[in-house]
């Protein structure tokens, strides 16, 4: 997560010109960058990761995730796709539309570093790996990077799709809301309409009154909430993934002794997917002459 705090009033201006002229998207970029950007023609996969890390303050990380899952930066590229994960159903979509790029947001071997030395004999990874060699296409995980954009691309489009922008006071290093004061069920059903969410968890009474919102969009993990709340007093907490014995225990004993705040639980994919929309937008600013498409991997879980 980024460091630098942002005002309402500055929020507002960058996620409302991205939103409805694309300036923050199409802003050009700094230094020697302006050289990536050239007319419609043939980009390499090297060429489209250097163009957005340009683009992120501070340039290339010395450590990230945000590596290459399957074939080489030197591919030109016949067309992305943007997904939350290159799942399965992803990588055939990509087949179907010619794309031979897939820029992904969350791990694609399932584990956090894609660390693949103890799969190797596992027949689901092979039959993967075996698709994504079979039709020369390269996987990059795009998450430090876009988290690290400013403002953050995810944050913009998670915002965006609720229509909270404008209730924003902070969005780093805490996404921090205040809105008119409604009952908490209000909140979940906007929440479940607006992300396409069938059903949450929660803590708290669906009556209790609340405005001040922080939201913590993914996984930040246990002790980063915990800390988020003690910090900010929300009314809620409304976050993509918590361990069972952290989080929604630290609630539970709270409202025991008399704190308000209650817990939303959208489930990490919910949370988060938005921000492969924001990411097309910025490639089809960034590069047009390559066709993107946007690709929903939807929810892995189902409720019964």
């Amino acid at each position: 997560m980024k460091s630098e705090n942002f005002t309402r009033r500055k929020f507002i201006y960058n996620v409302s010109t991205a939103v409805g002229a694309g300036a923050v998207l199409s802003m050009p970029l700094i230094g020697n960058a302006a050289t990536f950007i050239k007319p419609a023609g043939n980009y390499t996969v090297k060429q489209i990761m250097d163009l957005f890390i340009k683009d992120v303050p501070g340039g290339v990380l010395a450590s990230t995730v945000d590596t290459l899952k399957s074939g080489s930066a030197d591919t030109v590229v016949t067309g992305i796709v943007t997904a939350m994960f290159a799942t399965i159903a992803v990588i055939r979509k990509a087949i179907d539309l010619g794309a031979n790029f897939i820029i992904a947001h969350e791990p694609t071997f399932y584990n956090h570093a894609d660390d693949t030395d103890w799969l190797k004999n596992d027949d689901v990874y092979q039959y993967k790996a075996d698709l994504l060699k079979q039709h020369n296409i390269t996987v990059w995980r795009n998450h430090d990077y876009i988290h690290r954009h400013v403002p953050d691309l995810v944050t913009m489009g998670v915002l965006a799709q609720l229509d909270w922008q404008k209730y924003a006071d902070h969005i780093a290093p805490h996404i921090i809301l205040t809105m008119p004061a409604t009952a908490l069920k209000n909140i979940v059903s906007h929440t479940k309409a607006k992300l396409n969410i069938d059903k949450v968890r929660y803590i708290g009474h669906p009556e209790q009154s609340c405005s001040r919102v922080l939201l913590m969009l993914g996984a930040p993990g246990g002790r980063r909430q915990i800390e988020a709340i003690a910090k900010v007093k929300p009314d809620v907490v409304i976050c993509g993934e918590v361990q069972e014995w952290e989080t929604p225990e630290y609630i539970r004993d709270a409202q025991a002794k008399g704190d308000k705040t209650s817990l939303v639980v959208l489930g990490h994919i919910a949370s988060e997917e938005a921000g492969s929309q924001f990411l097309l937008n910025w490639l089809k600013e960034k590069v047009p002459g390559i066709k993107a498409t946007r690709v929903y991997c939807g929810n892995s879980l189902s409720f019964m």
